[in-house]
């Protein structure tokens, strides 16, 4: 068995007592540190290399912590002055994971790098803790490597914030087969659009 696959098969036994110590006492070493911070190199090797990163110039590893847990409607004072309907504050559950919150974070932070994926290093009652890899569109290294070069289009900017990564399509519910009938044309509006319009000839 090679190192990484030894790494990839310690990761699905994260209840396992080695796994179990690892995350402890990482969860605390990030708790420490600012939440969103530079890593020098990347816990999950294994992961990172599968997601796309590459360990040579122009690529970085960043970290972010994320608190847990559901969305706040943000009223005052729990006035939400409407229909029964909208009146929820507190069971709420927001649109979008928490890694692609994360990835927003980080792509807002360095605005001048691409993001490319993330993946989840850890978490505690409070905080996700995810990496998030990033490349530098201007980097020859980089824009000279056929494999990663479609990055550095002007139209894959910020990603992130228009839910192109991986983490953020999830949440837009795109993707092949029949659990993946209600996206067919591009998105969920777009399917109801289409089978809601009808579209009749002037003279009939």
């Amino acid at each position: 068995m090679g190192a990484y696959k030894f790494i990839s098969e310690l990761y699905r036994k994260k209840q396992s007592d080695l796994m179990r110590y690892l995350l402890r006492i990482r969860c605390w070493q990030y708790r420490q540190l600012s939440s969103v911070h530079r890593a020098s190199r990347p816990t999950r090797p294994d992961k990172a290399r599968r997601l796309g990163y590459k360990a040579k110039q122009g690529f970085v590893v960043y970290r972010v912590r994320v608190r847990r847990g559901g969305r706040k409607r943000p009223v005052p004072k729990g006035c939400t002055f409407g229909k029964p309907k909208t009146q929820g504050i507190n069971q709420l559950k927001f649109q979008r994971s928490l890694q692609a919150v994360a990835e927003e974070r980080v792509g807002r932070k360095c605005g001048a790098l691409r993001v490319l994926n993330s993946y989840w290093v850890g978490q505690d009652s409070t905080h996700k803790f995810y990496e998030v890899i990033l490349v530098d569109p201007f980097h020859k290294a980089v824009r000279r490597d056929p494999q990663i070069n479609w990055l550095c289009q002007s139209n894959k900017k910020h990603r992130e914030l228009r839910g192109l990564t991986s983490a953020s399509k999830k949440s837009r519910g795109l993707g092949k087969g029949h659990g993946y009938s209600h996206t067919t044309g591009g998105s969920r509006r777009a399917f109801w659009k289409r089978i809601t319009t009808v579209q009749m000839r002037r003279k009939r």
